[in-house]
């Protein structure tokens, strides 16, 4: 990995370990949101009997944590870049009683396991972030046994996911924002046609699926959604983190007014999609 992409891990692993907290204390909202696509991964690899699953960019723990009560007899490892998130999903883990996890940080371009090693390979809401999303998919691959089952989740269109652009359209509005460098991580960067499934298949997988997922983030009120997003969403605090005390009261205006506009209401509940890949060994 050259040195500008080791620059955009770090700065990815700074970033999750400085927002694990916030995680954690939203743990429960956002685990409920992002539960529909997390069981449409279950559904696709269908772990079974004594299998073992590897979990990439595990975060606090799912849908690792899930798969793991399934598989009594089989075994779950979690992987993530960031150990604060991982010690999270470990406190989930003992508080559900379950014994057949291990936790393990590292990067998923440069796994730490022999080939062949897993039956199957989730990916929640990882790629992404990925420096490299390539080579990320190639070791995924590298480490599944033959036959086996890869899938990952994406997020959709912006369109499709106002949860997101209600909070960065204000930013964006409010604040002149330097473009990010083509091919960045970003929370949209995976949803252009046709993206799942030439990255599989150049991973070496085959019997390439795409489906879209949906979501809903259950807030309930705008301010549980501006206190959820401003604690978890790192490039929501980082711009806002730069903008002055009017722009930042502008911007929380502007982003009340369209989640009253959307929801009057006054029932949060905010429609996401996503796209689910799937692929075999």
């Amino acid at each position: 990995m050259d040195s500008q992409l080791e620059s955009i891990r770090e700065q990815q692993k700074a970033s999750w370990n400085r927002f694990s907290a916030g995680w954690k204390k939203w743990d429960e909202l956002f685990m409920d949101f992002l539960r529909p696509m997390g069981d449409e991964i279950i559904r696709l690899l269908d772990p079974k009997g004594q299998d073992v699953v590897l979990d990439v960019a595990g975060g606090t723990g799912e849908p690792g944590l899930t798969i793991a009560a399934r598989i009594p007899q089989g075994r779950v490892v979690l992987t993530d870049l960031a150990a604060n998130m991982l010690e999270i999903a470990g406190e989930n883990a003992q508080r559900r009683g379950l014994t057949n996890v291990e936790t393990r940080v590292c990067d998923v371009c440069a796994l730490p396991f022999a080939d062949q090693s897993f039956d199957a390979v989730s990916c929640r809401f990882g790629f992404m972030f990925f420096p490299d999303m390539d080579l990320a998919a190639r070791e995924m691959a590298r480490v599944l046994k033959p036959g086996g089952r890869l899938a990952t989740a994406v997020w959709n269109v912006a369109e499709k996911n106002f949860w997101v652009t209600a909070i960065m359209g204000a930013i964006h509005r409010n604040m002149a924002l330097p473009a990010p460098a083509p091919g960045a991580p970003g929370m949209f960067r995976c949803a252009q046609p046709g993206w799942g499934e030439a990255l599989l298949a150049q991973a070496g997988l085959k019997n390439v699926s795409v489906r879209e997922v949906a979501g809903r983030l259950d807030c309930q009120t705008a301010d549980v959604y501006w206190q959820a997003m401003t604690e978890v969403a790192a490039p929501v605090v980082a711009a806002l983190g730069q903008a002055d005390e009017a722009t930042g009261e502008k911007i929380r205006d502007e982003v009340y007014r369209a989640i009253e506009q959307k929801f009057p209401d006054g029932n949060v509940r905010i429609d996401a999609s996503a796209l689910v890949v799937y692929g075999e060994k």
